[in-house]
């Protein structure tokens, strides 16, 4: 089985910063790609940011010159976002999101449990 685990989400004032932490664990072959989505109260589910395995980043526009994507290792199994500028309309719930390979021709999206961001005016 797969695990994603994520952290570091909270409480905090607009202008703040935050960052999360998402690790990957289990039976893993490969990573192809991560991401970070985020879901608000009535809205649908949104990316936010993503990273692929060669280390290429995509960003939805109102995120983009605030948030940073990275990898913490070399096979992808952990993603960091670092959120900077933190805005109210940022609250959300956000999730973590791989792409997993369990085997050479098996592979699934995996989801994490969501961490609660909530930015105060």
């Amino acid at each position: 089985q797969v695990q994603l685990v994520e952290s570091g989400g909270g409480l905090v004032q607009a202008g703040g910063s935050l960052r999360l932490s998402c690790a990957v664990s289990g039976r893993i072959f490969s990573i192809n790609g991560m991401g970070w989505y985020r879901q608000a109260p009535g809205k649908q589910r949104e990316l936010v940011a993503a990273i692929t395995s060669s280390g290429s980043t995509n960003y939805a526009d109102s995120v983009k010159g605030r948030f940073t994507i990275s990898s913490g290792d070399a096979r992808n199994t952990v993603v960091y976002l670092q959120m900077n500028s933190l805005k109210p309309e940022d609250t959300s719930v956000y999730y973590c999101n791989a792409y997993v390979y369990t085997a050479y021709s098996s592979s699934r999206d995996y989801w994490g449990q969501g961490t609660q961001v909530t930015v105060s005016s």
